[in-house]
């Protein structure tokens, strides 16, 4: 056991505990002065906690995991998500989490866990081999589409893109064949041009598809001007990053954020405080770790010799590129806005959960690979 704890990748582990930091300073910024006052020490307590669990699964051979328990998790999660339908806490008009009594947990977080697991189990039987349509790909589909089903109607649509992210990541690496992939984007441009046929010619089919909130916020994103109640949220997002400008306006400075002109700013909404008050370079610090993490599991993913260990990391690292990505992208008018989490820096416990326990995983093809 000690001599696999003395394998851990020291560059990771670093990236971690610095993105602990920054999670705790800038939540503490973002709260400061307000009712939500003192959840950076939550937020370093779950932290400090979870790194047990995170280092504990790494000791563990994440093949035994994918291979034994990989569809009972799965199960279970589908299971959670189904409690969750009937028994779920309504928040903001979205019914996504489970009352815990001391805490609040949103299955659909971990679910994506359980999603990497299933389809890297699947894709191992193949061997390397190309995937089959009917046999393969059509039951790859519904894997994922049943959580992606199920959590767009919570409904979540930031969380219910991510299992499509992780579908095509694992497609991609599990020997997709080319005519499949041109079939697949033929299919998803025939879809998104039947969608936009609808938006721009039958609202009254379109409202039917999307909630009336994700119908304000694409509306928003097309046209800002349109309704300044709806284009708020993204409008005062956008001026406080463009403030921030090089340097930004200081810790505990941002006059957007300190004025309470940005809802979320400690959860979802957390790229903003380090737009205003770190400016471009505090964000482009951020988007480094990001890289350097993406980068290192990337590396340990060619260094390891078992076909399940890279799946499970090029799921991992789908599942964190898309979030980033749509994270700074709806605050800076690059995409419509939606619910999801920063990696390791929003405060949320069971995104934090989700993302400490893959990188665990992560941690346990570097010391199982060979």
């Amino acid at each position: 056991m000690l001599r696999k704890a003395k394998q851990w990748d020291l560059p990771i582990l670093l990236i971690i505990f610095l993105f602990m930091v920054l999670s705790t300073l800038v939540i503490y910024s973002a709260t400061f002065d307000t009712n939500y006052q003192g959840l950076h020490k939550n937020n370093l307590i779950t932290y400090l906690v979870l790194f047990v669990p995170m280092l504990g699964l790494s000791l563990l051979d994440y093949r035994v995991i994918i291979r034994h328990l990989s569809y009972i998790l799965y199960g279970i999660g589908i299971l959670l998500l189904l409690i969750v339908m009937f028994k779920g806490m309504d928040i903001n008009g979205s019914q996504r989490w489970l009352d815990l009594g001391a805490m609040a947990f949103q299955p659909s977080e971990i679910m994506k866990l359980f999603v990497i697991l299933a389809l890297a189990n699947w894709l191992k039987a193949r061997d390397g081999h190309p995937l089959r349509f009917f046999r393969d790909l059509l039951p790859l589909c519904a894997l994922v589409g049943v959580p992606f089903l199920i959590v767009l109607k919570q409904p979540d649509l930031g969380t219910s893109v991510v299992f499509i992210s992780i579908l095509i990541g694992m497609l991609w690496i599990g020997n997709i064949r080319m005519k499949h992939i041109c079939m697949g984007i033929l299919l998803m441009i025939a879809i998104g041009a039947g969608i936009t046929a609808l938006y721009f010619y039958n609202m009254e089919w379109f409202s039917k598809i999307v909630k009336p909130h994700q119908l304000d916020r694409i509306q928003t994103f097309l046209d800002p001007t349109a309704d300044a109640n709806n284009s708020w949220h993204v409008t005062n997002s956008i001026h406080a990053i463009a403030v921030g400008q090089l340097k930004g306006e200081g810790f505990l400075q941002g006059a957007m954020v300190q004025g309470g002109f940005i809802p979320y700013d400690y959860a979802d909404s957390i790229f903003v405080v380090i737009g205003e008050e770190f400016g471009f370079i505090g964000a482009s610090v951020l988007l480094l770790l990001y890289f350097v993490l993406i980068y290192r599991m990337i590396y340990l993913s060619n260094r390891t010799a078992d076909l399940e260990g890279r799946y499970m990391i090029v799921g991992i690292i789908s599942m964190f590129t898309l979030q980033i990505f749509e994270n700074v992208a709806m605050h800076t008018g690059l995409m419509p806005l939606t619910g999801i989490a920063l990696p390791f820096v929003s405060y949320g416990g069971s995104s934090l959960l989700t993302n400490m326990l893959a990188i665990g995983l992560v941690l346990s093809v570097k010391l199982h690979r060979n």
